[in-house]
């Protein structure tokens, strides 16, 4: 005698068959956790990366650290590439924290800090040179905009105002 309708496990399998699928449907989301897990631990260790070759950079140059905007420029033209260099490593180093860390209200006042004496610079960089600051990202652009309107920092002088 047959049944007009047999259970739902004789028709899609046994407990075992079941049991094996979902144990593997587990198996194949963790590994995809795991996946996610490694992928943002490497992006944290490249940003840690970078930002401690800035400050390996900064300690190496301390002038270019706290600078004397117009001493760099009176100096060799080499010292005002040199400090365009460590001004753009700077801002490529905080543009990496930020974005990839959680903690990222620690890291943007780690950045707030060191960009301020930073912000002449920037100004008569973005003066002389309207696309310079478009080689960064938005969200970068958009926080020196802030910084320097938060300082009062504006073109054509390009002068601290604020503290």
């Amino acid at each position: 005698m047959s049944h007009p309708h047999p259970p739902w496990w004789i028709k899609y399998g046994t407990i075992g068959q079941i049991a094996q699928a979902a144990v593997a449907l587990c198996g194949f989301i963790a590994i995809l956790f795991q996946i996610n897990v490694l992928g943002k631990n490497a992006h944290e260790a490249g940003a840690r990366q970078i930002y401690q070759a800035y400050n390996d950079l900064e300690f190496k140059n301390p002038q270019f650290s706290h600078p004397d905007l117009e001493r760099i420029k009176a100096g060799s033209p080499n010292d005002l590439v040199q400090y365009e260099s460590f001004v753009s490593y700077f801002l490529y180093a905080c543009e990496e924290a930020v974005k990839v860390f959680d903690n990222k209200r620690e890291w943007q006042a780690t950045c707030d800090y060191d960009l301020k004496g930073h912000l002449p610079f920037l100004c008569e960089k973005s003066l002389a040179e309207p696309v310079y600051l478009t080689t960064y990202s938005g969200d970068t652009q958009r926080w020196i905009a802030a910084q320097m309107q938060k300082t009062g920092v504006t073109a054509p002088d390009c002068k601290l105002r604020k503290t």
